[in-house]
């Protein structure tokens, strides 16, 4: 899909541009596979606010989408091509032979029309889904399931794909888009192709309120503030941070600093990091 660009008839206009939506089919989602969706605007389960800057924006309702893949040897054909307000990545609409209806994540050249089928005697061909041990090595996928039966974890958002690099006993090796390289069940279910909607990251937001119809909240930064209310805040003019790092509201160390636990279990997985030099 390609990206078109407005005339410059207002200044905010100038710097926008938007996703070119030509290629997705023009109809009402499916009502059987649609949920409703409470905002959180940022809140957990005690109301207290865990993700700042959240609020308001456009209501939506949920789509199902079948993240599992496993209505195995059963062919479907894609339906409708459809937008999605609650990912990067478009999604598609299936029906099985037996009849019934799916949303599956909409890979990049999926066509209305197509048939498409999961499991191992599926061809290796775009939107079909297959264990990664039928997979040929080399071939680039998504929608990768992290552990058996639980659904796709990995490259699920637009434009992304992992590739299949090795297989060894009951691992199969894969090369993550964020250029991990790391080891997955050899029964984990994958996808064939890359997730469509390539585009999304060259869009360009162009104004404040488009930001707050997606349900974000302005975002100040701790420098301008004063110091009861940030540790970066006060000072003449522009004053640097004045402490060792950057921090959040609260003192705790900021950007760069390590969050991940030390007791994450599929650590050991990991055959190369994303940041390794």
């Amino acid at each position: 899909m390609a990206i078109k660009n407005y005339k410059p008839t207002t200044p905010s206009r100038r710097n926008m541009s938007v996703i070119d939506y030509s290629e997705l089919s023009k109809v009402a989602p499916e009502k059987s596979l649609l949920r409703p969706l409470n905002k959180k605007a940022g809140r957990n389960n005690y109301g207290r606010i865990t993700v700042r800057h959240r609020g308001g924006g456009n209501r939506r309702k949920y789509r199902i989408i079948d993240f599992k893949r496993r209505k195995f040897d059963i062919p479907g054909k894609v339906l409708t091509l459809e937008y999605d307000p609650n990912r990067s990545s478009h999604i598609a609409l299936v029906e099985y032979a037996d009849g019934e209806k799916r949303y599956i994540i909409a890979p990049q050249g999926l066509k209305v029309g197509q048939e498409i089928m999961a499991g191992e005697h599926a061809d290796i061909k775009l939107g079909n889904a297959l264990a990664l041990s039928n997979i040929p090595v080399g071939t680039f996928i998504h929608n990768v399931e992290l552990y058996p039966g639980k659904g796709a974890q990995l490259a699920r958002a637009a434009g992304n794909m992992a590739q299949l690099m090795a297989k060894e006993g009951k691992m199969a090796l894969l090369r993550l888009p964020s250029g991990e390289l790391r080891n997955v069940p050899i029964e984990c279910m994958a996808s064939i192709g890359q997730v469509g909607n390539i585009d999304h990251e060259n869009v360009k937001i162009g104004k404040a309120g488009r930001k707050r119809n997606m349900g974000w909240r302005p975002t100040v930064r701790g420098s301008v503030m004063n110091p009861c209310d940030h540790p970066h805040g006060g000072g003449e003019g522009k004053s640097p941070i004045g402490r060792p790092g950057p921090t959040t509201p609260w003192g705790k160390p900021a950007l760069g600093y390590k969050t991940r636990s030390k007791k994450n279990r599929s650590d050991k997985y990991i055959v190369k990091r994303r940041n390794s030099k």
